[in-house]
C-alpha cells in the first residue's frame, strides 16, 4: 500500500507516492521463497494481505507531482524516477488518481530502480505506430545520460539507420541538468533546484527542491547529505521547508539494502 496523497498547502496540487520501497521492492522474493523461522513479519504479509491494504507491499521509490495552475485551471504531471515497477505503479495508482498522462520526467540517478521502466513510458504516451508524437521532456545528469545511452540505445537514437524498420518506442526529449544547486531548471512550469547527495560514498544521486507557495525537498537514495546541500534546504539558506521527503539507505550494510520514506511537514507526518 502506497500512494499517500500529500500536500499541506491546499493550492489544488498534490504529491502522489507511487512507490516507497527498495530497489528489489517489498516483499523481498527471497523471504517468500525461503522463509525464515519465524517468518519475516514484513514480507510474509504479501501472502495474506491484498496489496491495496498492505503497508509493506511497496514498489520502487517514485513520486508524481500533480501541479495545479490556478491561472488557467489546468494540471500538469511530473514523474520523478521510472523504476522496475513502473508498469505496476501505473496500473495501481495512475488509474486510482486519474493521472491521464505525463508532462515531464526527472531522474535522480541511473540505477535500475530509477530507470528500468523507461521502455514502458510509451504505454502512457499517445499511440502512434510511426512515433509521430511530441516527445516527453526528461531531465537527467550527464552521468545518467551516459548510462542511458548504453542501457537504452533505441530510446536515444535520433535517426533510423539504413534499412532499419520503424518500431514503436517511447518518445523522449533528453535534457541535461547540472549536479549543482546553483543551476536550477524548469520542468512543466515548475522550477527545480538540484540537490546533490551521497548514495554511498562513491556515488552522487540528486534530490530536488521545488515549489513556491509550498517549499518541498525530495531526496531519495541518500546515505549522507553534504553540507552544501544541507545549507540549501536549511532555514539559514532561505525560508523554511514546508515538506521534507527523505528516502534513506541503511546506516550499516544490509543484504537487502532496505530503506524507508520519511515525510516531515508541519501540516502532516507520514512514514
Amino acid at each position: 500500500m502506497e500512494s499517500q496523497n500529500s500536500s499541506g498547502c491546499n493550492d489544488g496540487s498534490a504529491l502522489i507516492f507511487l512507490g516507497t520501497g527498495c530497489s528489489s521492492a517489498i516483499p523481498n522474493l527471497r523471504c517468500l521463497l525461503e522463509p525464515s523461522d519465524p517468518p519475516c513479519s514484513v514480507c510474509s504479509q504479501a501472502l495474506s494481505v491484498p496489496p491495496i491494504q498492505n503497508p509493506n507491499y511497496r514498489c520502487n521509490t517514485s513520486l508524481v507531482i500533480d501541479h495545479y495552475s490556478k491561472s488557467d485551471n489546468t494540471h500538469s504531471y511530473i514523474l520523478i524516477d521510472v523504476g522496475k515497477t513502473f508498469r505496476e505503479q501505473v496500473l495501481r495508482w495512475f488509474t486510482f488518481h486519474n493521472i491521464p498522462r505525463l508532462d515531464s520526467i526527472i531522474l535522480t540517478h541511473e540505477h535500475a530502480d530509477a530507470v528500468l521502466g523507461l521502455d514502458d513510458i510509451r504505454s502512457v504516451q499517445p499511440y502512434s505506430p510511426i512515433n509521430e508524437i511530441d516527445p516527453t521532456p526528461i531531465y537527467l545528469s550527464h552521468h545518467a545520460m551516459d548510462s542511458i545511452v548504453e542501457k537504452f540505445p533505441y530510446l536515444v537514437q535520433k535517426q533510423l539507420k539504413p534499412g532499419q524498420e520503424i518500431r514503436r518506442v517511447a518518445q523522449l526529449d533528453w535534457r541535461i541538468i547540472e549536479e549543482d544547486h546553483q543551476r536550477p531548471f524548469v520542468a512543466s512550469g515548475i522550477q527545480f533546484v538540484p540537490l546533490p547527495v551521497m548514495h554511498g560514498e562513491d556515488y552522487i544521486s540528486l534530490g530536488f527542491l521545488f515549489g513556491e507557495k509550498c517549499r518541498v525537498a525530495y531526496i531519495s537514495d541518500v546515505s549522507r547529505i553534504p553540507s552544501s546541500t544541507e545549507h540549501v534546504i536549511s532555514k539559514a539558506s532561505a525560508e523554511q521547508l514546508d515538506i521534507l521527503i527523505l528516502d534513506t539507505l541503511y546506516k550499516v550494510s544490509c543484504k537487502s539494502s532496505l530503506y524507508s520514506i520519511f515525510v516531515y511537514s508541519p501540516f502532516e507526518s507520514n512514514e
